[in-house]
């Protein structure tokens, strides 16, 4: 963090770390899945959960707002993706997903947040 309280990198970032340590949960989740969807809702379940932090990491380094804020919002589309295919987890009995829902919910606040504040410029 520089002396202004603001973050120097996009690992500094409470939302980027949120959303790294939810993917590294999705990993452990779809190891369990069945073999038969290794390259189908394991590998989707995956890219989606790898695009939130990649796109906050590549946000954080654009120069103009609307920039910065075109890759917070595909990393908002991505978590109602990972939204969807938690759903069909459960609903195809592979996994429980509350607690992992629990925190896209979170991570999805927070990435709201931290675009508000963004956009206001403070």
């Amino acid at each position: 963090m520089n002396e202004d309280g603001k973050a120097t990198n996009f690992q500094e970032l409470d939302v980027w770390k949120k959303a790294h340590a939810w993917v590294l949960e999705i990993y452990k989740l779809t190891e369990t899945f069945p073999k038969h969807e290794t390259f189908g809702l394991t590998s989707q379940l995956r890219r989606a959960a790898v695009s939130v932090p990649a796109n906050i990491a590549e946000g954080f380094k654009r120069k103009g707002v609307a920039d910065k804020a075109r890759f917070y919002n595909i990393a908002q589309a991505s978590l109602e993706e990972r939204r969807y295919y938690l759903i069909l987890s459960k609903d195809l009995r592979y996994a429980e997903t509350g607690k992992l829902s629990s925190n896209l919910d979170e991570i999805s606040r927070m990435l709201d947040s931290y675009l508000r504040v963004m956009l206001s410029g403070k």
